[in-house]
């Protein structure tokens, strides 16, 4: 991981979602539950009712469990309810993110794929992607590492492979 602090479970960071041009798009606070390698994982609770347009009502006191490796073009975000119950998982496609000690930090690169309870999944924003490729120019390295990172992320929910085991 970047930057020499040691790192403390529990400890809370914020994560910091970008745009490619380098604006944030959203930020929040979150725990450190676990790191192994280059896997960061994380714990965050939404403290109020969020409406998002592909997951409709997302209710306040829901557990995000965050999953972010930090040399893979993707992260997966495991929602329960406060029983720990399944809702969904949300993943998207991104550069791999920095992390600092204090700030994970990640460029989203819009794809995502929505899982269900009974592992059925749905790729999203495809279009979104598109148009941003040709409005940023996204290099032949972020074409190629975005359709390798959506292929292996399918490969994982489709075997029950962590994090969908």
């Amino acid at each position: 991981m970047e930057g020499s602090r040691s790192i403390e479970k529990a400890e809370t960071i914020v994560v910091s979602v970008l745009k490619y041009d380098g604006r944030e798009h959203r930020r929040w606070p979150a725990r450190i539950a676990k790191t192994s390698g280059s896997l960061l994982v994380l714990d965050a609770v939404f403290d109020e009712e969020i409406e998002h347009e592909l997951l409709g009502t997302i209710s306040s006191g829901t557990i995000s469990t965050e999953y972010y490796w930090l040399d893979r073009w993707y992260n997966v975000f495991r929602f329960s309810d406060s029983n720990q119950t399944l809702q969904n998982f949300y993943c998207n496609i991104n550069q791999p993110p920095r992390f600092d000690g204090r700030v994970l930090s990640y460029i989203d690169l819009d794809i995502d794929v929505l899982v269900a309870p009974d592992f059925t999944y749905k790729i999203l924003d495809v279009d979104d992607f598109e148009e941003n490729a040709r409005r940023y120019a996204y290099p032949d390295e972020v074409h190629a590492n975005t359709r390798m990172a959506l292929a292996e992320l399918i490969s994982l929910i489709e075997t029950r492979a962590f994090p969908f085991n």
